[in-house]
């Protein structure tokens, strides 16, 4: 059991870092984490702030991840323009979208009162 728990980790590590080698959006994202968590230091954010922007962080990773995978497995299963995979595509990245715009809007909640 734990030689297979072992394998799953391995294989989503590798997945990781192929993620951080390849997508130019997740080395975007992990920049604007450390600038966030660099900022949260510099300004004194409260400890809940620090937790809502963690969650935030690691939110935003794991959405931005299952956006690369559905990617992935739709260029895997054809990669001519064809309008079922087109959605698939928009709607993933859609979710990523949303996800930011709520993220930042927290973000500005959190940082701007204390740049004021």
């Amino acid at each position: 059991m734990f030689k297979t728990h072992t394998i799953s980790f391995k294989n989503a590590f590798n997945g990781l870092v192929w993620a951080l080698k390849t997508q130019p959006n997740y080395r975007i994202h992990l920049s604007l984490s450390l600038l966030s968590i660099v900022f949260g230091f510099y300004l004194k954010i409260s400890y809940f702030e620090f937790l809502l922007i963690v969650f935030l962080i690691t939110v935003g990773l794991s959405i931005e991840t299952i956006n690369t995978a559905i990617e992935e497995a739709t260029d895997a299963i054809d990669t001519k323009i064809r309008e079922d995979i087109k959605i698939a595509k928009d709607v993933s990245a859609a979710a990523m979208l949303i996800y930011a715009i709520g993220a930042t809007v927290i973000a500005m909640m959190i940082f701007l009162p204390k740049l004021i």
